[in-house]
């Protein structure tokens, strides 16, 4: 599919786009009289008395308010469960690892997510992975408990939104946030395959670039924000909510993207990982994994965030007297790590596109034993890793495997095995 979509550009800028001229208010007109007899409504993304620079909301103008709608029932996603995990204590102190999941029925996006871990807490974290082969048509849904970053691995999506469309390619991830509408559609025929991460803390920013200084990583202008669109569906369709952890469904009586203009600072945006402007050493020693941050949701205590979104990109080596790939190590932090393409230089097998990893708080990991010896003997001159995509979603707060991800999804019970063959190498006498 060709992405002839329109976007416009700017993390955090405040946008305004109308699909017929003049339907947006301007001057002292009041932004609860728009003309066209259109419907004002307000999302609000934070609480309104936030810090000015913090606070998100959009004014939309509707052919019809959210309030049109019936009696919500219950309803159930069956392998797409709650932001709260209880295990039960089963997730063990150990490094996991998952290979890609297997396609059962067809079905939409929805019915198409499985989770694999999630924070057992109110505000954290969630990361599932979806497969599904069809399109939601009629069908729609909203999130009210946190936002969604979509990280497509094997076909692009189109995302219909209540602010307009975006197309979402392999190595470009989507973030719609808390409480916006949308409709996840295919982009051809076969399965489409990729990642779902659920921030349900702070709304996700730019990380500070401290010493770094005005230039590097993500670059506000490379996030792309829809322009508006609307839908002309007239007949019955289901809106389906996650909300406290529950699904629920409802009729309305015609799409709820039925917005022809909007204004504000509250809305999905894609953004290109190939974009990204990676900062490495040029003298010696191996860097932390936070010079890769994209976005970043923080926590109450400044510098330990509830969800870090991480990738790994194409990228030159250049360290002298340097062990190249990550050291092993044990953090405070917990990772959960996926595959988008290419090969990850710290597991150069087991580790596939599509499928995982966890490794939680303390639980020490690094590269298996054939890429240890493989780098030792490696010659000392730049090196380009290359045609690769990893990323890491990384919490101050433990992930619980669900129950789907330790008895049901290709879990690899020998991945621990892979560390097995390091030897002890200490030439040293007492």
């Amino acid at each position: 599919m060709k992405n002839d979509l329109k976007y416009q550009s700017g993390f955090g800028s405040y946008f305004e786009t109308e699909v017929i001229p003049g339907t947006l208010p301007v001057g002292r007109n009041s932004p609860q009289q728009p003309p066209q007899g259109l419907y004002p409504e307000q999302l609000n993304g934070t609480a309104f008395t936030m810090k000015r620079n913090e606070n998100l909301r959009t004014w939309l103008y509707r052919q019809q308010p959210s309030v049109i709608q019936g009696e919500w029932t219950r309803s159930s996603s069956p392998k797409y469960w709650t932001s709260v995990v209880a295990d039960d204590g089963q997730t063990p102190p150990q490094a996991l690892r998952w290979g890609p999941l297997k396609a059962e029925t067809d079905c939409d996006f929805i019915d198409g997510v499985r989770t694999m871990v999630a924070n057992a807490t109110s505000e954290g974290s969630a990361v599932h992975h979806y497969l599904f082969n069809q399109s939601m048509n009629k069908k729609y849904f909203y999130n009210s408990d946190g936002e969604l970053v979509l990280l497509p691995q094997e076909g692009s999506i189109l995302l219909k939104t209540e602010m307009g469309n975006l197309l979402v390619e392999p190595q470009e991830i989507a973030v719609i946030p808390r409480g916006i509408k949308f409709a996840v559609h295919t982009t051809g025929n076969g399965w489409h395959r990729g990642y779902l991460g659920e921030n349900t803390g702070a709304p996700l920013r730019l990380p500070e670039l401290g010493p770094i200084g005005s230039n590097g990583l993500a670059n506000p202008r490379d996030f792309l924000f829809p322009v508006a669109a609307y839908e002309t569906e007239k007949s019955s369709v289901e809106l389906v909510s996650k909300f406290q952890n529950r699904f629920w469904k409802t009729t309305l009586p015609s799409s709820p993207l039925n917005v022809v203009a909007w204004h504000g600072n509250y809305a999905p945006y894609k953004y290109d990982l190939r974009q990204f402007n990676t900062i490495g050493t040029i003298s010696y020693d191996h860097p932390d994994p936070s010079i890769f941050t994209v976005l970043t949701s923080p926590s109450a205590i400044p510098g330990k965030a509830n969800i870090d979104f991480v990738i790994f990109p194409p990228r030159w080596l250049v360290g002298e007297n340097t062990f190249r790939p990550p050291y092993y190590h044990r953090n405070l932090m917990n990772e959960y790590m996926g595959l988008l393409g290419g090969v990850y230089d710290a597991k150069k097998e087991g580790f596939v596109p599509g499928g995982s990893s966890l490794h939680n708080c303390m639980v020490p990991h690094g590269p298996d034993a054939d890429t240890f010896y493989k780098e030792l003997k490696r010659e000392e001159k730049p090196q380009k890793v290359d045609a690769t995509m990893a990323f890491m979603f990384e919490s101050s707060q433990i992930y619980q495997a669900s129950a789907y991800a330790l008895a049901q999804a290709p879990l690899d019970k020998d991945y621990w095995k892979c560390w097995q063959g390091l030897k002890n190498q200490f030439e040293g006498t007492p």
